[in-house]
């Protein structure tokens, strides 16, 4: 098997599985540093224990790959990911309008979280990193979100676009942080809450119905804010009254997102149902903090197939030319 192959899969693998952050960055580091190495340079085993960037679990799987067989990490990891989750829904989506680089708090480039998407077959994908407010996930600035604005054209092309996009936080009156000309420009905003998740029933209902009234958010993201499972503990969901909130998306064509990450699965299956019921567009997002993430679409899709979302209610199944179609009647309307 050929070693940076291996490498780099296993480390997607752990990016998928919600590792530690550290454990897929070695994969990576090790990846990079044998790339562009000769077939006799990979065997000089004295040298390629000084490289930097190669420890003892990486090297045992370059030797295990140059031997010609699957590296029992590998298999071990794909034993463990089972395949694909299959259902039609997940054949029917198009793209991705929430993911993150290393430029807030995911773990990698935005090259290669592009990278990712075009090998998943997405037709288009946003990278939505933070805004200024959240400092833990090195949110960023107005300049350093104009910044990233290049690096994200460049990496549209053969059939894929990477889309200019935020997470923008919510503030506790329903504001967005974020100047408001500059999101404008962007092409896709994702408007979350990150922050005062225990406030009390109707200050919460009024500032998210603040947040989707605003003609310059696109998407609803993660909007209980629970945590179910995972590394990080579980975290109950924030209270409102979910008809109200749900009953703005559906009147200002805000897509409620369903958020894939296990972790998360929000929103709750009741609080679906209720936002299909109330005529609300969604959007089925993986949240990828890392390329390996990017995945995880095939779990929210499931949800969605099971709790009977339409195709057509969700923005992600459409094409580049009618979700631009989308957003752009929403900044003027």
């Amino acid at each position: 098997m050929n070693p940076h192959e291996a490498l780099e899969e296993i480390a997607t693998l752990l990016e998928r599985e919600r590792a530690s952050r550290y454990k897929s960055k070695a994969f990576r580091a090790a990846a990079d540093a044998i790339a562009g190495l000769s077939h006799e340079e990979l065997r000089d085993a004295a040298s390629l224990r000084r490289r930097k960037g190669i420890g003892d679990s990486t090297f045992a799987v370059i030797e295990e790959a140059l031997a010609g067989g699957v590296p029992s990490y590998l298999s071990d990891l794909r034993e463990r990911a089972g395949g694909e989750r299959a259902s039609a829904l997940r054949k029917l989506l198009r793209g991705d309008l929430h993911s993150h680089s290393e430029w807030s708090d995911g773990l990698t480039s935005i090259e290669l979280m592009a990278a990712a998407g075009r090998a998943l077959g997405h037709e288009y994908q946003a990278l939505t990193d933070h805004s200024p407010r959240l400092r833990v996930a090195n949110g960023l600035s107005p300049e350093r979100l104009r910044a990233q604005r290049e690096l994200v054209a460049a990496e549209s092309g053969d059939g894929f676009t990477l889309l200019w996009g935020i997470e923008v936080d919510i503030l506790e009156d329903g504001g967005l942080d974020q100047e408001p000309e500059l999101l404008d420009e962007l092409d896709i905003v994702v408007a979350s809450a990150h922050s005062k998740l225990r406030m009390e029933r109707r200050p919460m209902t009024r500032r998210l119905v603040a947040a989707v009234s605003d003609p310059r958010v696109d998407v609803l993201g993660h909007v209980t804010g629970r945590l179910v499972e995972g590394s990080r503990g579980t975290r109950p969901p924030s209270t409102f009254d979910a008809k109200p909130v749900f009953e703005a998306c559906a009147a200002h064509g805000v897509a409620v997102e369903i958020n894939s990450r296990p972790e998360r699965q929000d929103p709750p299956d009741e609080l679906m149902t209720l936002a299909l019921e109330l005529g609300c567009l969604f959007s089925i997002d993986s949240d990828a903090h890392a390329p390996g993430q990017l995945s995880l679409i095939d779990y929210g899709a499931e949800r969605a197939e099971r709790l009977g979302v339409p195709a057509e209610r969700i923005v992600t199944t459409w094409s580049l030319a009618r979700l631009r179609e989308w957003t752009a009647t929403r900044r003027v309307g």
